[in-house]
């Protein structure tokens, strides 16, 4: 990809991969322009959602950004909380995440997926004016969905490891299991 295929890109807007009645709807923070150039969520090399995925339990293999479509099967699937792509999502406004997160409250209860998984603690924060929010499960519900806020899988996320990241992922998957097999278990956070 050419810099300025990648140019391109910018303000591209890139479809969701959803359903009505998914186990987990994820929600990134916005398109980049790697995923906006291919059409695929999460595509740039450096992003590590797709192994953490697959590390965690979500998927029997790890998918490429390509086959994206899978996800469907495994009842998961993708959205952003801004829809416009950008380079960093530093570049977004304030503004774009409150309206985002207003949209995305829309799409959630139209969906209604039983999971609302934000990757990205702070676009959480910023689309929902919740500034005390933590990885991990939220109070809140949104459309009807219960919300987990999980680490951003960006490459520029050097807090968290592929191994830390899918240590927290697998316990978004747990939740997701007993909600689906009826227990009604509270989550445990970590201390």
């Amino acid at each position: 990809m050419t810099p300025d295929e990648l140019q391109a890109a910018r303000d591209r807007v890139v479809p969701d991969v959803v359903a009505g009645g998914l186990r987990v709807l994820f929600c990134g923070i916005n398109p980049s322009l790697m995923t906006a150039a291919t059409g695929h969520h999460f595509a740039h090399p450096g992003n590590r959602f797709w192994p953490v995925l697959h590390l965690s339990g979500f998927t029997s293999r790890q998918l490429k950004p390509s086959e994206q479509d899978q996800l469907l099967d495994y009842g998961l699937g993708i959205t952003n909380v801004v829809a416009r792509a950008t380079a960093r999502a530093d570049e977004l406004e304030p503004e774009e995440f409150r309206a985002g997160g207003e949209a995305l409250s829309a799409k959630v209860e139209a969906l209604a997926p039983l999971w609302l998984a934000v990757v990205g603690v702070t676009a959480y924060r910023s689309a929902f004016g919740d500034r005390r929010a933590r990885i991990g499960p939220q109070e809140r519900t949104i459309g009807g969905a219960r919300v987990w806020a999980l680490p951003n899988p960006s490459g520029l996320n050097a807090h968290w490891t592929v191994s830390t990241m899918a240590e927290e992922y697998a316990r978004l998957l747990a939740a997701v299991d007993r909600d689906a097999s009826g227990s009604a278990t509270p989550v445990p956070t970590p201390s």
